[in-house]
This record gives structure tokens, C-alpha cells and sequence, in this order.
């Protein structure tokens, strides 16, 4: 669903600068030196409104958190909500994807998120998926030895296919979950906006941790 352009983006995005992070590219190997310490990085790919990162920043002061997202109207709505609750371990970039390989270097993120991704029905949109094959090289690339993809979805074809996906990888699975909310795994669950409604309309949430080396 295309999002209306949001009133006065260009200002409201403007008020929020600092936490953009403009040319993504130049900080590839050094970006401990953009958050001033070594604290492990996590990736949120596809932040939406903010809600789970967020969330994550509050619970997780001692970890730096990335977020990203292609929809300018929906980042301005997440980056305005760490300005109001005045949260220093977030920063955003206005990227896509397949460029992650560009901005990181190897072995550089502890940590990924793919949280409620575009599920690109069709078959044709396959490739688009953003746990395509592809796609998941470039995390094996971005992420540590011992990094995770952490991903949730209340899509279960797209889950199967994701599912079919790591195991064309040869990934490692664990905390695997067809309902989420009903799971030993939920305890800490940190839920995201799709998630709230997509669960008080009746929908399970499925979840997995994949790790890309054992």
C-alpha cells in the first residue's frame, strides 16, 4: 500500500537531521566511529514507524541500533519519535537493501532484523523478497561470525518460502515459531505496529533466528 505524502515531509524530515546518516558509504568499516564507542551494531531493515526499534534502543542502551527504510513519509514518523523520547543509540538511513554490501563491511553487524518485510505476493516478485537468496548473501557478508537475522512475519507463505530460502543457504535455525504469542519465545517479544494489528485481527505471528555459519 503507497503511503500519501505526508504534510510538510521536507520540514519535518529537516528537524530530524541529525539522525540521518546522509552518506551511509563513508562510514563502510568505521561505524563505531559514528556512534563513539564499540558497542555491538544491530540492523533493522525496514524500520516502518519506528515502534521496535524504538523499543529495542530503550531496552538495549548499550547497543547501537541502525535502521533502515526506502519510504521517506514513514522514516520522518520513526525518527521523530526518537527525538521526542530523546534516544542517543539510533540512527537512521533512507537506503535500499540490496546496497548493504556498499555501506558495510564484512563481518561489521552483530545483529538483523526483518520485521513484517513487503511479502511481494506474486511469483515473478520472488527475487524482490528480502529473504531472497541474494539477499542473504549479503547479510552472510554484513554480519559476524556469530551475528543473527531475526525474522517475523505474519505472512506464512512468505515465511514458507523464507523457510525454503535458508535452507537453499544452509543456515541454521532455531526459536522457530508458527505463533509467536503463544510461544515460550514471546516473553521478550518487542512487537511492532503490523505486528499489534495484524494479531488483534486473528493473524499468527511466525518467527525464526537464523545464523548463516554454526
Amino acid at each position: 500500500m503507497r503511503m500519501r505524502k505526508k504534510k510538510n515531509r521536507d520540514a519535518r524530515f529537516e528537524k530530524c537531521s541529525a539522525l540521518t546518516v546522509a552518506e551511509p558509504a563513508s562510514h563502510k568499516g568505521k561505524w563505531h566511529n559514528l556512534f563513539g564507542n564499540e558497542n555491538k551494531i544491530y540492523l533493522e531493515i525496514g524500520c516502518g514507524k519506528g515502534d521496535f526499534i524504538v523499543e529495542s534502543a530503550k531496552r538495549n542502551p548499550d547497543v547501537n541500533f541502525i535502521a533502515v527504510e526506502k519510504c521517506m513519509d514513514v522514516i520522518i514518523i520513526a525518527m521523530e519519535k526518537v527525538m521526542k523520547e530523546e534516544i542517543g543509540n539510533i540512527v537512521f538511513m533512507n537506503v535500499d537493501a540490496k546496497d548493504l554490501c556498499d555501506i558495510f563491511e564484512e563481518n561489521e553487524i552483530d545483529k538483523i532484523y526483518l520485521n513484517f518485510s513487503d511479502p511481494w505476493k506474486k511469483s515473478k516478485q520472488a527475487k524482490r523478497r528480502l529473504t531472497y537468496r541474494t539477499f542473504l548473501a549479503i547479510y552472510k557478508n554484513i554480519l559476524k561470525a556469530d551475528g543473527q537475522l531475526e525474522f517475523k512475519t505474519d505472512n506464512k507463505p512468505l515465511f514458507d518460502f523464507s523457510l525454503g530460502e535458508f535452507a537453499h543457504f544452509g543456515t541454521f535455525l532455531s526459536q522457530l515459531t508458527f505463533d509467536l504469542h503463544n510461544s515460550k519465545f514471546n516473553e521478550n517479544n518487542i512487537q511492532t505496529e503490523y505486528e499489534r494489528n495484524f494479531s488483534a485481527q486473528g493473524f499468527k505471528i511466525n518467527r525464526v533466528v537464523v545464523n548463516f555459519r554454526e
